[in-house]
């Protein structure tokens, strides 16, 4: 397999991509006159690195696998160096002290990739939220409506579950997918779809005899979870190609964890809002492969393999809108490539923002040409709820199968993370890449010079800008030392 490194030029006012075998890491490009200025923002081999536009490092942190800045400059990550799974949390502070840590005691909770530091409204203090694949027993499959002939798959199944925990390490809240399942097999299950209905009808709901994928072991892989402070909601991805909205607010009773987690194992725990396959609710065409072999289609399946689902926060352009990176995995397209999507879950089909949640599928669709010569893709069927969207001209210069993260800054540009080849860019709302840098922390090494590798040699699992006002840097001293590598920036700029 070929390394992909994204060089870039300026022909007649475009930007464009090139491939490579080898090149130079750390800063490659940056139009000074275009980019959201401040500090980059991202943990590689247990270690956590702040640098400015150049590349020069003006801090480090001693833990880095998924690092989660807060505003007081502390750093809460997963308690070892492995996303897929931890037993977990360490909050450290901006010296590297310790202020907080967080072990899962129960066996049957396996933490695994995500959390978020939240301020519970309920609560009147700070709480974390984070993803836990929760053991489901063959009797509990059974007893949910699963198809007993898929019954080698449920020894070791798991769903997964969001839990909350207090800054004194209780348990205050959880939600788990095995309560919000529905399906159409047995009738004598109390989740049955009923008489005269379908699976479509619970669109709030998830169908536990999903077509070819029967309940098993890290069954949703869910990766990323976010949370809404003015609606009290969360957001929860799953890397098959679904997010899911649910309300925290309504299924929180403050001083009483044991209600709290009755309700939101019911009907007020259902989804909000959910968006990538309608398909798994039987509202859509699935992803498939036509008659005669050489042609696919995406089917109604808007996004695959996706990571960093997350709002637009208050403050910056598209608020309140959801941000994501497709990998774009497992969607039967010619040449497959990654985007960033930018979703208004509020769209209906004549694009007015009615306030309120509306069930994509009723959105409708628009036919997306193919993008350009060339490249092999074929039109396709996406939402109209997508208000915006971003992907390389070269179908591989931004490309990721695995991890990845997307930032909407201030400036209306978004800072995208690669975490595959470890390549982080600044695109403006016209796509356009203002700033490029390549991670020069490698399995093997610091490297000023990057050779043709395997992919996540140099991955980063994601990447964030803050600027220097933000809250976390504010009145903090930012001196550049020296660049990770020790080398003189050297890159292009217009």
């Amino acid at each position: 397999m070929k390394r992909l490194l994204v060089f870039v030029i300026l022909i007649a006012g475009s930007v464009l991509a090139y491939e490579a075998f080898q090149g130079p890491t750390e800063l490659l490009y940056w139009d000074k006159a275009k980019t959201a200025d401040g500090y980059t923002f991202f943990g590689v081999g247990g270690k956590t690195f702040l640098i400015d536009m150049q590349g020069y490092v003006v801090h480090t942190w001693p833990i880095g696998t998924n690092p989660h800045l807060l505003d007081d400059g502390s750093i809460l990550d997963a308690s070892t160096d492995d996303p897929s799974g931890f037993g977990g949390f360490k909050q450290i502070s901006w010296d590297g002290s310790s202020l907080w840590s967080y072990t899962e005691a129960r066996t049957n909770y396996v933490p695994h990739h995500d959390f978020v530091r939240i301020y519970n409204p309920k609560l009147g203090t700070n709480t974390t939220l984070y993803i836990a694949n929760k053991t489901v027993t063959s009797n509990q499959c059974i007893a949910a409506g699963c198809n007993p002939a898929s019954a080698s798959f449920y020894t070791n199944a798991q769903m997964d579950a969001i839990v909350e925990v207090d800054m004194s390490g209780n348990i205050v809240w959880e939600w788990w997918f095995y309560d919000h399942l529905i399906q159409d097999f047995d009738a004598t299950k109390s989740n049955y779809v009923g008489s005269g209905m379908s699976i479509s009808n619970y669109p709030g709901r998830l169908n536990c005899n999903l077509p070819g994928r029967p309940v098993q072991r890290d069954w949703l892989h869910c990766n990323s979870i976010d949370y809404n402070q003015t609606l009290d909601q969360i957001v929860i991805n799953s890397v098959g190609g679904e997010f899911y909205v649910i309300d925290h607010s309504s299924t929180f009773i403050a001083g009483n964890p044991t209600g709290s987690v009755a309700l939101a194992a019911g009907s007020a725990g259902d989804f909000l809002y959910r968006f990538g396959d309608p398909a798994r609710y039987s509202q859509g065409s699935p992803p498939s492969i036509l008659t005669n072999w050489t042609e696919s289609t995406t089917g109604n399946k808007q996004i695959g393999g996706t990571h960093d689902v997350s709002w637009i926060p208050t403050g910056k352009p598209g608020a309140g809108h959801l941000l994501m990176f497709s990998n774009s995995q497992n969607l039967f397209e010619h040449t497959q490539g990654s985007y960033v999507f930018e979703v208004d879950p509020y769209l209906n089909a004549s694009t007015n923002n009615t306030g309120a949640y509306v069930n994509s599928p009723a959105a409708g669709y628009d036919t997306w040409p193919t993008p350009g010569p060339n490249t092999d893709r074929a039109p396709k069927q996406m939402s109209r709820q997508i208000v915006w969207s971003y992907f390389s001209k070269a179908s591989h210069g931004m490309f990721s199968h695995i991890g990845s993260s997307a930032q909407r800054l201030a400036n209306s540009n978004t800072l995208v993370c690669a975490d595959t080849e470890g390549h982080i860019i600044e695109v403006t709302p016209s796509g356009e890449a203002v700033w490029e840098y390549i991670n020069p922390v490698t399995s093997g090494g610091i490297l000023k010079f990057k050779r043709d590798n395997w992919p996540m040699y140099n991955s980063i699992f994601r990447a964030y800008r803050y600027l220097a006002t933000d809250p976390p840097l504010l009145g903090r001293i930012l001196t550049p030392t020296n660049t990770i590598t020790g080398r003189t920036p050297s890159y292009y700029s217009p």
